[in-house]
């Protein structure tokens, strides 16, 4: 009974040394392909939202024409779709990520929070908390935000 009891430290142990050795190498994995994958996801989402405005199909046309009251919708929507298809492509052009984060940043994300702004209506169900499916595109660009910042930290690492 006593080497019995000696030798099941040892199997948990082993155990214990393996899942260390598997989770090291996802994690290893997740290190190398993390970045690129986000920079491809999220070149990839502009690119195909930016097409969709362009050709007319986008469910966030609307949207986009009652927040912007400048320009007439026919051209604004567009023009945003192109806009969006050059930042997804920058995005997956390594040399270009600088610009595509400029692009995506300074001009286009800022306008993308307007309508909470100028639409609340159509926004909100209950101002500030209960967002409608609208206010939750707009509002899961945050995500994109924070995506922006963590592609935008490696244009100097030329391993990532």
């Amino acid at each position: 009974m006593a080497t019995q009891s000696a030798a099941e430290p040892d199997r948990i142990e082993v155990y214990r040394q393996r899942f260390d050795e598997l989770d090291a190498t996802i994690a290893e994995l997740m290190d190398r392909w993390g970045i690129p994958t986000l920079r491809a996801a999220v070149g990839i989402v502009f690119i195909w939202f930016g097409a969709l405005k362009v050709v007319g199909s986008s469910p966030a046309a609307e949207l986009v024409a009652s927040t912007v009251y400048v320009v007439p919708p026919e051209v604004f929507v567009p023009v945003l779709g192109v806009w969006e298809v050059i930042i997804g492509l920058c995005l997956l052009y390594r040399p270009l990520i600088r610009l595509g984060i400029l692009l995506l940043l300074a001009v286009q994300l800022p306008g993308t929070f307007l309508p909470l702004v100028l639409l609340p209506e159509v926004t909100f169900l209950t101002f500030p908390y209960a967002l409608t499916v609208e206010g939750q595109y707009i509002v899961k660009n945050l995500v994109i935000i924070g995506a922006a910042l963590v592609i935008g930290s490696t244009v100097r690492n030329e391993d990532r």
